[in-house]
């Protein structure tokens, strides 16, 4: 190695610190040395380096989500929905809600722990308790306005009920819905609400944040929706009762999720998504809405 070369540092740190580089002495002779070997002097020349890898290498693109059309449903999980101790109310809901397909598409099983977010008046609750049997937990929160408008009396009935003894009642707003004492949850629901957290003020980033928290690596955050017309994004929420799937899928994945799947088993084509899809608004209408079904997953 050449004096100049050793000198270089030295030269770069001085002209850092302000001060001048000295001036380069001349390089000693080279000695001559031993005449290069034969087979030394017919090695090629060294090639360049190559790039490195994080420049060469593009980074994976995300992987698509997979589109389920149908949704494969086991002997134990279609029982629960023919269950002969349902009521005849929650049964008349079953054809617009599809229960055993919901159940199984988000992988709803025996000993797991469940969070639902705004429970109402427990139609999803119930199932969920009757899927994660008999060693499972399901956490029904609900928020004090929607306790306070409707769902007290409905909610506190269907609690009673000793199918549901392993539901845990939660009343928290939705901004923190389960709390810090709610963790490694294999599975958080929330059906036919997320647009009315829209309307309701919710603040939905630290929503999606603490269930995302409240969730375990691997765990799953299920949302099924009414869809908006392409492009109105939020306008609807209040009136229509309906939001764009877009939306959803942005503000899910900025708190960290990955979406991984979507069903279309409560899809419909021929819903012009001009009409209020709420419960009393719809009348011989509900459960005809065309709706949206995403399973989000917490890497």
């Amino acid at each position: 190695m050449t004096r100049s070369f050793l000198l270089a540092p030295l030269v770069a740190v001085a002209v850092a610190c302000g001060g001048s580089a000295p001036p380069p002495s001349a390089p000693p002779p080279a000695s001559p040395g031993p005449a290069p070997s034969a087979s030394t002097a017919a090695l090629p020349p060294a090639p360049p380096l190559a790039a490195s890898s994080a420049s060469a290498v593009a980074p994976p693109r995300p992987e698509a989500p997979k589109v389920v059309a149908r949704v494969d449903v086991s002997p134990a999980i279609a029982s629960i929905a023919t269950a002969p101790d349902r009521s005849s109310e929650d049964k008349k809901l079953d054809a617009g809600r599809h229960p055993a397909e919901m159940l199984a598409f988000l992988g709803i099983a025996p000993g797991m722990h469940v969070g639902e977010i705004a429970a109402g008046g427990g139609y999803t609750t119930e199932l969920l308790a009757r899927a994660v049997a008999p060693n499972g937990v399901v956490y029904g929160e609900n928020p004090k306005e929607m306790l306070e408008k409707f769902a007290e009396k409905p909610w506190s009935l269907r609690l009673a009920k000793p199918v549901n003894k392993h539901v845990v009642r939660v009343d928290r707003e939705l901004n923190e819905p389960f709390g810090t004492d709610v963790s490694d949850l294999d599975v958080v629901v929330d059906v036919l609400f997320y647009h009315d957290t829209v309307w309701f003020g919710v603040d939905r980033d630290a929503m999606n944040s603490a269930i995302f928290r409240a969730l375990k690596h691997g765990g799953v955050y299920g949302i099924i929706d009414h869809r908006a017309k392409e492009g109105t994004g939020v306008n609807d929420v209040k009136t229509l009762h309906r939001i764009e799937e877009r939306v959803v899928r942005e503000e899910v994945e900025r708190a960290g999720f990955r979406l991984d799947a979507v069903a279309t088993f409560l899809a419909n084509p021929s819903d012009e998504h001009d009409w209020n899809d709420s419960p009393i608004q719809a009348a011989g209408r509900r459960g005809t809405s065309d709706r949206f079904v995403l399973k989000f997953v917490k890497p």
